[in-house]
């Protein structure tokens, strides 16, 4: 290109031609108000020795105040929900209060899906800030801008903390080194950006300020996806949980704690059971179809109160027959039993389960025999026309009479006398 250019011609081509902007101009935002905000983020320190010759990856969660520049550090091996709220949780007893804002980076422990205007957080982190009281402002993707105060600190923490030091895989020794470092070296000092000193300010003028914090500790939950399998059951956490059949082969999601799992089907929820030890389950006998729950569970009780119900000799011969060491072999039996009810009627059953227990004979299937032989006569004789099936009269008069008292007398007629006495 010639030398005899000028300069604002050259850009004006590169402009035009190349797509070529110059850097855009920023503005410094003013400092929030006092206990306002806190920024969040995780960085990566380096490895720490865990026995001879093996080492684990350290990470650190810095929250830094960003109106005094005052800041906690929290050292971890792994960046999950938990630890982000174990962190946290350290962080406002550090500062003996809770922020009312605060601005993570888009780390999975805390956004699920980042948006610049409508982003997706995590179920369990939304409910820890909702617990705790703040708001959740997330940065935009690939904008350190949105949290400046937070995002050099990573590489100060890195350099004036942890290099040159020799520290063990012990967390308690490694966060209550970090913890004296924090109160006594990068609180103590004069910050380069206010130089005022952060510790100082924070006690002066931010303490005050700060959410008071409230009794009990958050049981952090575990939001996850559960299929209902065609056994009514969905296995959450290696444990199995019941449901009503008219959930089989959805898929619903399910928040579990310490001592409870709920299921939701988007906004409702629409079952709770107490969580159960893996390998264990929690059923609900409401959650069967009718008449499924007894053999389920195997409740041999509940069937001899349903055998009862049929009749007088039912029952007692299901009472004879699921009595014993091992009554839920003959379950299947009882079953049975209950369907030649249904099919033959209970009272036909109940005659011959009278006729059964006179002679010491328990035995189904025998009684089945009988209740086909007798229909099959009835049948054949039916056929041949034995057995005629009158019909009902139209002209039958009803029971009442046939009284010989009437009920009411006092619309009788007079009684007819003679004419002699």
């Amino acid at each position: 290109m010639a030398s005899g250019v000028a300069y604002t011609t050259l850009r004006r081509f590169a402009h035009d031609k190349l797509g070529w902007r110059e850097r855009p101009v920023t503005v410094r935002v003013e400092d929030p108000p006092p206990a306002d905000e806190a920024q969040i983020d995780f960085g990566e320190m380096g490895y720490v020795a865990e026995g001879r010759r093996t080492r684990r990856k350290l990470w650190v969660l810095v929250v830094t105040l960003s109106m005094s520049r005052y800041m906690f550090v929290w050292p971890t091996f792994v960046q999950t929900c938990a630890a982000l709220i174990e962190g946290l949780e350290a962080a406002w007893q550090f500062f003996g209060g809770v922020i009312k804002r605060v601005v993570p980076d888009n780390m999975t422990s805390a956004v699920v899906h980042p948006h610049a205007t409508e982003p997706v957080l995590n179920r369990a982190f939304l409910e820890y800030a909702q617990w705790r009281g703040f708001f959740v402002d997330p940065a935009r993707v690939r904008h350190p801008q949105d949290k400046p105060r937070v995002e050099n600190q990573v590489a100060y923490v890195r350099e004036r903390w942890f290099a040159g030091e020799k520290f063990r895989a012990d967390l308690d020794e490694l966060r209550l080194s970090a913890t004296r470092w924090c109160c006594d070296v990068a609180g103590a000092r004069v910050h380069g950006t206010t130089r005022r000193v952060p510790r100082e300010v924070y006690e002066r003028e931010e303490q005050a300020q700060m959410i008071p914090l409230r009794e009990g500790t958050f049981d952090v939950p575990m939001w996850t996806k559960a299929k209902v399998h065609p056994d009514h059951h969905a296995q959450i956490a290696r444990s199995l949980y019941s449901l009503p059949t008219r959930f089989i082969g959805k898929t619903l999601d399910a928040r579990v704690d310490r001592i409870s799992v709920r299921f939701y089907l988007g906004s409702q929820m629409i079952k709770l059971h107490s969580r159960v030890a893996p390998g264990k389950r929690s059923t609900d006998p409401n959650d069967y179809p009718v008449g499924k729950a007894d053999y389920a569970l195997r409740s041999v009780d509940n069937l001899k109160a349903r055998a009862g119900e049929h009749g007088e000799h039912v029952g007692a011969l299901a009472q004879r027959l699921l009595s014993g060491p091992l009554p839920w072999g003959r379950m299947r039996q009882g079953y049975a039993l209950l369907r030649l009810c249904d099919r033959y009627g209970a009272a036909r059953v109940d005659a011959l389960c009278e006729r059964s227990l006179a002679f010491d004979v328990v035995d189904v299937s025998r009684i089945e025999r009988m209740l086909k032989s007798a229909q099959k006569v009835e049948s054949d004789a039916s056929a041949d026309g034995k057995i005629v099936r009158l019909p009902e009269s139209r002209f039958a008069r009803d029971v009442s009479a046939f009284a010989t008292i009437p009920r009411d007398r006092s619309h009788q007629p007079p009684r007819r006398t003679s004419g002699f006495r």
